[in-house]
């Protein structure tokens, strides 16, 4: 047992107190894991668009003040009543869904979509007694999708951590408990492209380009990267893509130019934008016969997909997937182990790095749209 088990403990946090303006690091209280819950110590943590985009308040019931964050990585401090599997000491990815184990979509081999620990945006305490394990002198501070990772500390349930290799370096692997898996998972475990087929990605983001490094490993011959902006072209190299589309260079829609390159079609196609113009090309580009298009990217609540059923009925299968069809607890530890292998290349995606006294440059340089992914380092 640890000697600040059951004990409230003060640490530093990024608090956001308001929508779109800069978190301020400040002590908070955290309290004690209770039943089904871990508390962990965190190590690293990185941003993705999720934070950015709840911090920003955009289409959706802000909750504030709110610890945001939820890519990380961090170290079992205590654990909570009834928690198995976890003990002081294990290293963990926290995720911002979770596995119970329980319920019809965990039981079920072709499910990830845990009843229990499904994603839940606009809850901002814990599951089991409705309450925040985060306070400042008694005013409790919203939770954020399960995690709170810009914290020192955090307390999340049990369902929603990974217990992974001892051995694995925890400034890396925390970008696997998001982004990155979800469009890795798009392509390995949904799309299955066969080694020699082609690929086409939509979107050359971190998520994009993790679909790429996806196809790159199934062993695809052509993976051709579909995006706006050709300055991500170059950087997209690295993650095996083999050429470039910007649908702006062409007066036509951007599936009949894949169509014509491809001598009628892509075997499979992975789309992470949401744009739905995007997904409907992602669709359309896709080979009569065999083609599978993936949509990993999520879309505006009133977006509707529109295509002619004659697409449909020539043998092209559209799917939808959510966090790549990787359960959190069961599936995690391998895709680490498919990093410590030399399988997955994880160093690519890190473009910056800074201490937590700085976590607002990480949100600055998102906001520009510069790099793939920022650690920032919760002990600098």
């Amino acid at each position: 047992m640890s000697s600040t088990a059951g004990l409230v403990i003060p640490c530093n946090a990024a608090v956001a107190w308001e929508a779109g303006k800069p978190l301020v690091i400040q002590q908070v209280q955290v309290a004690p894991p209770q039943a089904m819950e871990v508390r962990i110590k965190v190590k690293y943590t990185s941003l993705c668009h999720t934070d950015l985009y709840f911090w920003e308040a955009k289409g959706q019931t802000p909750l504030f003040p709110r610890i945001f964050g939820h890519e990380a990585s961090g170290i079992v401090e205590s654990v909570g009543e009834g928690v198995t599997g976890l003990e002081v000491g294990d290293h963990v990815l926290p995720v911002f869904t979770g596995e119970c184990g329980d319920c019809a979509h965990c039981k079920s081999e072709e499910s990830n979509m845990c009843d229990l620990l499904r994603i839940n945006t606009e809850r901002g305490v814990m599951l089991s007694d409705g309450k925040s394990r985060f306070s400042i002198n008694g005013t409790p501070i919203n939770h954020f999708i399960g995690t709170s990772t810009f914290s020192e500390y955090t307390v999340v349930h049990s369902g929603c951590l990974a217990k992974i290799n001892p051995s694995a370096p925890l400034d890396k692997v925390c970008v696997l408990s998001c982004g990155i898996s979800t469009g890795l998972g798009a392509t390995l475990n949904v799309a299955k492209p066969k080694k020699g087929s082609s690929v086409a990605i939509f979107g050359l983001g971190a998520v994009g380009l993790a679909a790429a490094e996806g196809a790159r490993i199934a062993g695809a011959s052509r993976i051709i990267g579909v995006d706006f902006n050709p300055g991500r072209f170059e950087q997209a190299k690295k993650f095996g893509v083999t050429e470039f589309v910007n649908p702006k260079d062409y007066d036509r829609p951007v599936q009949e130019v894949i169509a014509e390159m491809t001598n009628g079609g892509v075997d499979r196609s992975v789309e992470c934008t949401g744009n739905i113009n995007a997904m409907i090309s992602a669709f359309e580009c896709v080979h009569d016969g065999w083609g599978v298009a993936v949509l990993v990217g999520v879309p505006s609540k009133e977006a509707v997909f529109m295509t002619k059923p004659i697409n449909v009925l020539n043998e092209r299968t559209l799917k939808g997937t959510f966090f790549g069809n990787y359960k959190p607890k069961t599936d995690l530890p391998s895709v680490v182990d498919m990093y410590m292998n030399k399988k997955l290349e994880l160093d690519k995606f890190i473009t910056h790095r800074v201490p937590f006294s700085e976590i607002n440059k990480a949100f600055e340089l998102m906001v520009k749209g510069e790099g793939l992914r920022c650690i920032i380092s919760m002990e600098d």
